[in-house]
């Protein structure tokens, strides 16, 4: 059965924040990878229009190809937006989601096979959702190393305790640390 992967960038203090990460070639790279062995990523309004971003260099290559090749896996990938206020994705690849998560969830894990690839989770609203729903099969946390002192916090409004084994981390050479988790069933 397909995995559901929360995938995240943080900062050492917790935080969620696009300008505040560290990215590099490497991590541009491990991204598109990620990306490119998926069959689907969830977003939420706020990180999908953030990733709309990556649209522009699709017409308008920037010159550093870890961060075009970025921009072709995202703009590649289907995307399911969960929003009450955007009317239309402006995205080919992108469509507002029918149902709720939960339903949305259950419906992608169910209509995968074995050769299936795995379902991503990019929004941190929508990590705290399927947490709470006990949703998530894996969780990739990559740590920045910076501390920004405020804004959001990944894991504020979760509801239980839950345990994790580590599965593995992979260090990049700007001091990024990925840590692969699975939560523990008790």
């Amino acid at each position: 059965m397909r995995k559901i992967i929360a995938a995240i960038n943080i900062t050492i203090d917790g935080f969620c924040d696009h300008t505040a990460g560290l990215p590099d070639e490497e991590i541009h790279q491990h991204y598109t990878d990620l990306i490119s062995n998926a069959d689907t990523i969830l977003y939420g309004r706020t990180t999908y229009q953030l990733m709309q971003y990556w649209q522009t260099l699709i017409k308008n290559p920037s010159g550093e190809k870890t961060m075009n090749d970025f921009a072709v896996a995202i703009d590649k990938i289907p995307k399911i937006v969960f929003s009450h206020t955007l009317k239309n994705t402006g995205w080919d690849s992108a469509k507002l989601a029918g149902q709720s998560l939960e339903e949305t969830v259950a419906a992608l894990k169910r209509s995968g096979n074995s050769g299936s690839r795995d379902i991503l989770i990019g929004s941190p609203s929508l990590i705290v959702q399927l947490a709470n729903l006990h949703l998530i099969d894996e969780y990739q946390l990559c740590i920045h190393p910076v501390i920004i002192g405020k804004g959001l916090s990944l894991f504020e409004n979760i509801n239980d305790r839950t345990v994790f084994k580590l599965l593995k981390t992979k260090t990049f050479s700007n001091g990024a640390v990925l840590h692969y988790y699975e939560p523990k069933k008790e």
